[in-house]
């Protein structure tokens, strides 16, 4: 596919002297993070023949499939379901139903948990934005588990499709849109991303095997809180010690790049879209939007003490790295999730954010930048202070 020509339309605030200097207060804390993977771990190597058997026609050469399981940077990953059970999931209906039920049960275990790193109960949550690309339902994933776990009656609920690999990052900087003007309240992210049920029978597309040597499956949630809830209710104490902030965010959509990611939707569920352009997309364009809203702050990249990147896959790190200049190690936390949990589309970040805030911590005062991208052709960019 022809890669479309891109016009760049980078929003035109140049820096004032003003703007530099003052770095606008943060109005949201990360109070917790937590992921839960399903129990069904893999190494790579059993997973490529056992993907070979569901996706290629009997008797297909398999050179391409290893090739491409090989070289994706994973060693393991989650599966929602045993891999046996895959191959008896007969229609887009079986699938989903797969996803609904796995899907409560990992939404809930990651919830419970981050609200309870956070000090705080179901019944303390404002808001609740939940992202998933990988099922649909309605009711939705959110009003069904509001519930199940004890939420007020009048919870505001956003649940999110269509946003895919972007929406870890996009959530949390609508999260943060909202406590701008509720800073009295809690709100929670959860994203819940089973792609192993996404997968389709007899597909030997090269974007699906792709797909299928890449993605794992996971849940996580975040719990953020505004400028004047830590005092409140049951948690106060465990958020003064949290962190990082978000400091200002930036979405930005890739002119004519519809086509570059995506799934299309038939009677055997999501078909993926990835195409072989998207790290030129990135290589060519993103660095130029993310200098330009770091400057905005009086930031280079040479000031951000830790990436919290999206794990698109080895081109796509590596594509990054390169618009940005960074150094070998900056992104070490990505290739580590990658490795560990493969692609877990919206899933992933997070997943990065919770690793960095419990083993490595960065001393207060380490500015941060998180960002992801997704179908659109968008990214999203979410300033951090530690």
């Amino acid at each position: 596919m022809r890669v479309p020509v891109i016009v760049d339309r980078v929003p035109s605030r140049p820096p004032t002297a003003a703007c530099r200097a003052a770095v606008p207060a943060a109005a949201t804390t990360v109070a917790a993070v937590r992921t839960a993977l399903p129990p069904y771990r893999y190494a790579q190597e059993e997973l490529t023949e056992a993907i070979g058997d569901l996706c290629l026609p009997p008797g297909a050469d398999r050179a391409l499939l290893r090739r491409l399981h090989a070289s994706a940077g994973v060693r393991t990953r989650h599966l929602a379901l045993p891999i046996e059970r895959y191959a008896a999931l007969g229609d887009f209906g079986q699938c989903n139903d797969a996803w609904m039920a796995a899907g409560l049960e990992l939404g809930e275990e990651a919830l419970t948990r981050a609200l309870k790193e956070a000090g705080l109960a179901p019944a303390d949550v404002d808001l609740l934005v939940c992202a998933s690309i990988t099922g649909v339902a309605a009711p939705s994933l959110d009003a069904r588990l509001a519930g199940r776990m004890g939420m007020r009656p009048d919870v505001k609920r956003l649940p999110v499709f269509g946003l895919g690999c972007v929406a870890g990052a996009a959530g949390l900087a609508r999260v943060h849109d909202y406590l701008r003007g509720h800073p009295d309240d809690t709100a929670v992210l959860l994203t819940v991303e089973l792609c192993s049920l996404t997968l389709q029978r007899r597909d030997d597309s090269r974007a699906h095997l792709v797909a299928g040597a890449l993605f794992g499956d996971g849940a996580a949630a975040l719990v953020a809180r505004g400028d004047r809830g830590s005092g409140n209710r049951s948690g106060g104490e465990a958020l003064r010690t949290a962190g990082p902030s978000v400091v200002a965010t930036r979405s930005h959509l890739y002119p004519d790049t519809e086509r570059l990611l995506g799934w299309v939707v038939g009677a055997g569920g999501f078909r993926v879209v990835i195409d072989a352009g998207v790290p030129g997309v990135v290589r060519d364009h993103f660095g130029r939007h993310v200098r330009a809203f770091l400057a905005e702050y009086g930031l280079t990249a040479d000031d951000i003490g830790t990436w919290v990147c999206h794990p698109g896959g080895p081109r796509v790190l590596s594509a990054v790295a390169d618009a940005l200049g960074l150094r070998g190690d900056a992104l070490d936390s990505a290739w580590s999730s990658l490795a560990t949990a493969g692609n877990m589309s919206s899933v992933s970040v997070l997943h990065i954010l919770q690793t960095i805030r419990e083993a490595r911590r960065p001393d207060p005062g380490t500015w941060g930048v998180l960002l992801a991208m997704g179908p659109g052709f968008c990214s999203e960019l979410v300033l951090l202070r530690w």
